[in-house]
């Protein structure tokens, strides 16, 4: 196939979450990926899905994380049974590799976007565990690695990007994101997340101009509320900034039906929320975005959601 002839979008999947084994009774389980991959199975999607993914390493890790973090998760991965690093947070014996793969395929997304000899400019990394609680120094709320945040380290690094605008709708705040884009220049981190709800972070008065812009949502707010926040004040701001790159935290768990949060979003928010961020990469960056799974708990929900976020961000 010729480069003319390949699709200008890309699905990774990271086969190996699937031994990412957190139990039946955890809400990011491991049937959320095989929800997604039967999603991925329907004709619409089947041209843009490659497995072929590599482990971040070490020096991509180790650039977000402390190598304390890193080694914590290496000396703690057990050969057998499950165990608890937090009340929430599951290794087994397949967590290590899959957190590897879920953030190389994040920096494999920079490179198949950023990369001139391609025609890529858009990638979904449907990947677990998830990452944007994951602190540098340690692995908490289901997330070992922070996935966007080592992506976004490896932009800069390897291709000189010098603005990234990292945009956060899950439903949760991105704690990890939040601080690593406090520590590094270039990165403008936007989160709209329900506010009070785990872990506590994310207060707007903590916000940089610029750099940190985060957006409490009372519980209950739907729609219309989330559509006003993001057309008078997250799209400005992004807008504003002139990223020469996109980057998506994809969580669905804003979801109406979704079990860990009391937002009520409809699956078509997150098209016309994607849709509105494609016309900014449009604008700014070549169209160039990369969006990595982050939460949604139910199943049938998160289903849709991704869906209808891929059928925006694919132009399908």
């Amino acid at each position: 196939m010729s480069a003319a002839d390949t699709p200008p979008y890309k699905i990774y999947f990271n086969r190996s979450g699937l031994q990412h084994d957190t139990g039946p009774s955890h809400p990011e389980s491991v049937r959320r990926l095989e929800t997604l991959d039967t999603l991925f199975s329907q004709p619409l999607f089947i041209p843009y899905i490659d497995e072929d993914i590599y482990p971040a390493d070490y020096d991509q890790i180790t650039a977000v994380h402390t190598e304390d973090h890193f080694m914590l998760l290496e000396d703690r991965a057990p050969a057998t049974e499950s165990i608890h690093l937090d009340a929430d947070t599951i290794m087994s014996a397949g967590s290590l590799k899959a957190a590897c793969d879920a953030a190389g395929a994040a920096c494999q997304a920079v490179d198949c976007v950023l990369d001139t000899d391609t025609e890529t400019k858009r990638v979904f990394c449907a990947t677990r565990p998830p990452g944007h609680h994951a602190e540098p120094d340690k692995p908490m709320g289901f997330c070992l690695l922070n996935n966007i945040a080592i992506a976004a380290k490896h932009a800069q690094d390897h291709h000189g990007i010098k603005r990234i605008a990292i945009i956060d709708f899950d439903v949760h705040h991105g704690n990890g994101t939040d601080s690593f884009a406090r520590r590094h220049e270039g990165i403008f981190y936007v989160s709209s997340h329900q506010s009070p709800l785990y872990p506590g972070t994310g207060a707007e008065i903590d916000n940089i101009p610029g750099k940190i812009l985060n957006k409490e949502i009372q519980a209950g707010a739907g729609s219309d509320d989330i559509r006003t926040l993001y057309t008078k004040d997250i799209l400005p701001a992004i807008d504003a900034y002139r990223p020469e790159l996109i980057m998506i935290s994809a969580g669905f768990d804003a979801h109406k039906d979704d079990p860990l949060a009391n937002l009520n979003l409809e699956t078509d928010d997150f098209h016309w929320l994607t849709a509105q961020i494609c016309a900014l990469a449009d604008t700014h960056c070549g169209g160039r975005i990369i969006s990595v799974l982050e939460g949604g708990y139910d199943l049938d929900a998160l289903r849709a959601s991704t869906e209808a976020h891929l059928c925006a961000l694919f132009q399908l």
